[in-house]
């Protein structure tokens, strides 16, 4: 609720309505033309075609890495949030090191993983921001304002509170929090490591995929142009191969 899904949302509307020659919504503005614009953000699901919001994700996640540019323009809201939390932040992690050394495209990419701060002493031309918010007597007060440098902590129990989750629960939750924090105290926490790990070290090998002969055969057909003593004729034919295999 602090505004970072919007932020995101209005640099890339304001791109937009520059290059097509409009005003766009502030005192004064440079922004460079771009060849692309790409835009990760919001969380749906594709029934129709068997996909978890995270595979939606993914999909355009996939779409972005392969086809951005240095001159598009790309935001990214939330990677990795529909996985497991190391599934997630391993994910989020390697995309952000990718749209770095790679695409190198502008991008902004919001996340509430604050383990992502530590790649800003690794990578040159990243910088962090968050958007600012304050507790005032127990109250959670959002300011709607960006700042320079990391979040100094998370308000997710504050919301809970303002949602209406009931005390006792939130008291829990806050003991909950206490024990995991200390835990990650004492152990480095989950990105543990990650420091040392080199930027994208030596690419492993690729695996070797066995090629079916009777799936390639059938990849081959072209049915619509088929007569019927042509399909006939294939269908014998992959009858006959998938008894010599």
């Amino acid at each position: 609720m602090g505004g970072k899904s919007t932020f995101l949302r209005q640099v890339a509307l304001a791109a937009l309505l520059a290059q097509a020659g409009s005003y766009v919504p502030a005192s004064r503005a440079r922004i460079g033309i771009v060849d692309r614009l790409f835009s990760r953000v919001g969380a749906a699901d594709n029934l129709a075609r068997g996909q978890s919001t995270f595979m939606v994700e993914m999909v355009e996640t996939a779409a972005i890495l392969a086809q951005a540019t240095p001159n598009s323009l790309v935001i990214l809201d939330e990677i990795g949030r529909g996985t497991s939390t190391y599934d997630g932040l391993a994910i989020a992690w390697a995309v952000v090191e990718a749209m770095h050394d790679e695409a190198r495209s502008r991008t902004l990419f919001a996340t509430h993983y604050h383990e992502l701060t530590r790649l800003a002493d690794r990578l040159e031309a990243l910088s962090l921001h968050h958007v600012r918010a304050r507790e005032w007597k127990g109250d959670l007060v959002l300011l709607h304002e960006v700042a320079g440098g990391p979040a100094d902590r998370s308000y997710g129990i504050a919301v809970a509170k303002l949602a209406g989750v009931p005390p006792k629960v939130l008291a829990r939750a806050k003991a909950v929090l206490a024990k995991l924090e200390a835990g990650r105290d004492a152990t480095g926490g989950i990105a543990a490591g990650l420091d040392d790990l080199p930027l994208f070290a030596a690419a492993p090998p690729m695996e070797r995929v066995e090629v079916d002969p009777l799936a390639e055969a059938v990849n081959a057909l072209e049915p619509d142009g088929m007569s019927p003593r042509d399909a006939l004729e294939a269908l014998y034919a992959l009858k006959k191969l998938a008894q010599s295999s």
